[in-house]
């Protein structure tokens, strides 16, 4: 019962916790054996919860710039008004607005070492290097085939190469 509670976008352990004993609810029970009461009191609590007199400091967004009210946002309007308070502070052009136009960090964190987006700076480590193309195979000279270098292992007697066909010349 718990666990699905919070399994609602606004909704944390906390909160879910004080639903449940608001309304005198065991939290290990499951979700499917609630009353249509129990459903649409927890309803009640989660989109009102200042009428159960749930303290100022529960919610999740006191004192709304716009509205100026005490709010509890769910779902999907958590993101939207993220995205409205920060299109507001870039408009104002406030300190905070240039931050996030410049996709730092905007409390006041420290940006020496942290904070760094992108690649590694400074010297790239030993990677592998771009494959060379592919030439067609040339056929085996008898020297080569007589001093095999000393990086690649000679191959063995019993094998031979297949020569590919002489191409048409026009």
């Amino acid at each position: 019962m718990l666990l699905g509670l919070t399994q609602i976008k606004g909704i944390g352990y906390n909160f879910a916790t004080a639903i449940l004993d608001t309304l005198k609810i065991n939290s290990n029970s499951n979700i499917g054996n609630l009353s249509d009461a129990d459903v649409q009191g927890i309803e009640k609590l989660i989109t009102d919860p200042k009428s159960s007199n749930f303290p100022t400091w529960f919610l999740n967004r006191q004192k709304d710039i716009e509205t100026g009210k005490d709010l509890h946002l769910l779902t999907s309007d958590i993101p939207f008004t993220l995205r409205n308070d920060i299109e507001r502070e870039r408009v104002t052009a406030s300190w905070r607005g240039y931050r996030h136009l410049s996709g730092l960090k905007v409390r006041g964190q420290r940006t020496r070492t942290s904070g760094r987006k992108g690649g590694a700076v400074g010297v790239a480590k030993g990677g592998l290097a771009a494959p060379a193309k592919k030439a067609a195979p040339a056929a085996p000279t008898a020297a080569a085939a007589a001093a095999p270098s000393g990086d690649a292992p000679a191959a063995a007697p019993a094998e031979e190469k297949k020569e590919a066909p002489a191409e048409k010349k026009e």
